[in-house]
């Protein structure tokens, strides 16, 4: 099978989206000129290219992206080509309006944006077969070809007609028979009892509140459709190429692709990530998103996506510091990427997204953006054959399920204020914060190579995966878990006990009375922090040692955090320190160890390979301990014992 290593052979792929029919032919050559200044090796042609490749049905027009194919390979660029089937030309949905999905509501969404789709729609999964194959057959021979890039961050929902027919060929396949599927949506409830399956359809909008599993399913449906949409394409250009890879981007945690099983179907994971530069915790969260990254790749993966500068979809769209957008890129890298890519090449004139950067930005190549690419390129080239293809050893995996995401993020819960990607967030960046590497894990996966394993909250648990906890603890390993987590089933049924009986035995947990979920803002007391979003009336086993209990109010005495043996519970989100400290504590006693003890605050270590990475996210300097000497890849230069980072700083250190 293809992968990224086939692509990057011994380098870090840099340069990104390049969108030149949007500009005169003049500007190819300078565009190739400044590509060529700025160490550009790799762009991508085509994503949103449709109606200029086939202006009107069947028509083909591939002179124009001949000549740019030719233009970069003799500049020693190579090109990932996309297919351009995220966008459709006003055509199809003229001639076709089949294709133009449908919300909830039944309102069209026309064409004039992008992503205009049905997934299930046969014109256009015909269409987009054609120009692909099309695509595939003109240039897999081409020399600048190195990799194929299908569609462009897949998102769509449709509730239209030919969408409900497939959900309903899908239902069949999943339950086989109507008693099945009514015992599986719990259709007993409301009268909700289905006799036909011709009466089965997607959530439209109710007069009050949708089936939860009717909702669970469609996303799963949704998600399947999709990637039949990615497979079909794939299978078309790797039966030209088979010896090329394939990816398509994520957007990073996006709810609607169960992206473990998409990762299983790409030869490259990529992802888009835009953090915002005001956050202060944007560089942790771009963290985390690089962590899930590269645990889906199991190894190397591709930043497709990111912003030289300011986006243009925010309420307020802040540019990045001097400095910021060298730093997250290498943050990249020490995370595992062997791709640093941007939206765009060149700054729009015209369209949605003129205000979004590009790495060359409106100001030109004298401006700061550009120049900073420019430095940017021949750091990456310096890393390249020392980091490329280079694997990240981990010691804690933190679990996360879109299946357990989707049962739990509906109507009518306890708290519309647990949001599950913040949850995870906050358990990362305890991580972080500690320097303690993290990867990404499915419930169902072998944990056994992980000291620590850590579960923010799974909401919905399959057997296997319940399973697969008990196992990992009765094998030696160390299991903290948080609210939430095994109360319902696969089906979204809620098991008995409000949590299942094997988790509550194997955390000391006797009853789980109520849940007590927490106002915005409010929190609870406990004798060694403050809890938010949540708390739990728990009754403690006998042989449960509890840590930590509550303080006042109706849960006083009862357990804020508890243990048995090496699994332990926190029915409350702890305040960031706490959980910080907590985390750190349970790491230290599973055997987890820093990357780097005693480091300033702000400075992040990662290691990659035998390559330490220290990337500081202040702007004042700070002064790093090392022992003994090492060589910084970036600078050329040997220090001994310490180091000194200047604002945004980074070194990239070997032995």
């Amino acid at each position: 099978m293809p992968h990224l290593g086939d692509a990057t052979r011994g380098r870090i792929l840099f340069g990104g989206d390049y969108n030149p029919e949007q500009w005169p032919e003049e500007i190819w050559h300078e565009d190739v000129r400044l590509m060529r200044d700025a160490g550009v090796n790799s762009v991508t042609l085509g994503v949103f290219s449709w109606s200029r490749l086939e202006p009107e049905p069947g028509a083909r027009e591939f002179g124009w992206l001949d000549t740019l194919m030719d233009l970069l390979h003799a500049a020693g660029i190579g090109v990932v080509l996309a297919t351009p089937t995220s966008s459709p030309p006003p055509w199809m949905g003229r001639l076709h309006p089949e294709t133009l999905p449908r919300t909830e509501d039944g309102r069209v969404e026309w064409w004039g944006g992008r992503q205009h789709f049905s997934h299930s729609s046969a014109a256009y999964r015909r269409y987009a077969a054609a120009i692909t194959e099309d695509l595939a057959a003109r240039y897999g021979g081409h020399p600048a070809l190195t990799m194929w890039h299908i569609n462009n961050e897949y998102c769509t929902f449709d509730h239209g007609d030919e969408a409900a027919a497939a959900f309903r060929r899908w239902l069949r396949e999943r339950y086989r028979t109507l008693d099945a599927l009514n015992t599986a949506w719990g259709t007993a409830f409301w009268s909700q009892g289905y006799d036909t399956w011709d009466g089965v359809l997607p959530p439209r909008t109710p007069h009050y509140l949708k089936n939860p599993t009717q909702v669970l399913d469609f996303r799963r449906f949704t998600s399947d459709m999709l990637l039949e949409c990615y497979r079909a394409e794939r299978d078309i250009v790797a039966r030209h190429t088979p010896h090329l890879p394939v990816t398509t981007n994520f957007m990073p945690l996006w709810i609607g692709q169960d992206a473990w099983r998409w990762a299983e179907e790409e030869d490259v994971v990529s992802v888009d990530l835009y953090p915002d530069p005001r956050d202060p915790f944007g560089a942790q969260y771009a963290a985390m998103v690089q962590d899930l990254t590269r645990s889906q790749a199991r190894g190397p993966w591709m930043l497709m996506e990111q912003a030289a500068g300011p986006v243009n979809w925010r309420g307020v769209n802040h540019p990045k510091p001097r400095g910021m957008n060298r730093l997250w890129s290498l943050q990249a890298v020490a995370r595992g990427a062997d791709a640093v890519c941007y939206f765009q090449w060149r700054q729009s004139r015209q369209g949605a997204e003129k205000f979004h950067s590009g790495m060359v930005s409106h100001a030109g190549e004298e401006g700061r953006t550009f120049q900073e690419v420019k430095q940017l390129g021949a750091d990456l080239a310096k890393l390249g054959p020392h980091a490329a293809d280079r694997h990240i050893t981990a010691e804690v995996a933190v679990l996360h399920d879109w299946h357990a995401w989707w049962a739990g993020a509906q109507d009518a819960r306890p708290s519309t204020e647990v949001d599950l990607p913040a949850v995870l967030t906050a358990w990362h960046r305890a991580l972080w914060e500690n320097n303690l590497t993290a990867d990404f894990a499915h419930p169902e996966h072998d944990l056994s190579g992980y000291r620590m394993v850590l579960v923010p909250q799974l909401y919905a648990l399959t057997d296997a995966a319940i399973d697969n906890l008990l196992g990992y603890v009765r094998g030696g390993g160390v299991l903290v878990c948080g609210f939430l987590t095994g109360v319902a089933d696969e089906d979204d049924r809620v098991r008995d006990g409000g949590m299942d009986a094997r988790l509550r035995e194997l955390f000391g947990i006797r009853v789980l009375h109520e849940w007590w979920p927490l106002d915005p803002g409010e929190t609870v007391e406990t004798d060694g922090f403050h809890g938010t979003l949540w708390s739990e009336e728990l009754e403690p086993a006998a042989d449960a040692r509890v840590e930590t209990v509550y303080r006042r109010g109706e849960l006083e005495g009862m357990p804020a955090v508890l243990r048995r043996d090496r699994a332990w519970y926190l029915s409350t989100l702890p305040e960031p320190d706490a959980l910080r400290t907590l985390l750190a504590r349970i790491a230290a006693e599973a055997g987890v160890r820093p990357v780097l003890e005693g480091l300033p605050p702000g400075v992040e270590a990662v290691r990659r390979g035998d390559l330490l990475f220290l990337l500081h996210h202040g702007r004042e300097p700070v002064t790093v301990v090392l022992a003994g000497a090492h060589h910084d890849l970036l600078t050329g230069t040997t220090v001994t014992d310490e180091i000194t980072l200047g604002r945004y700083g980074v070194a990239v250190l070997r032995p």
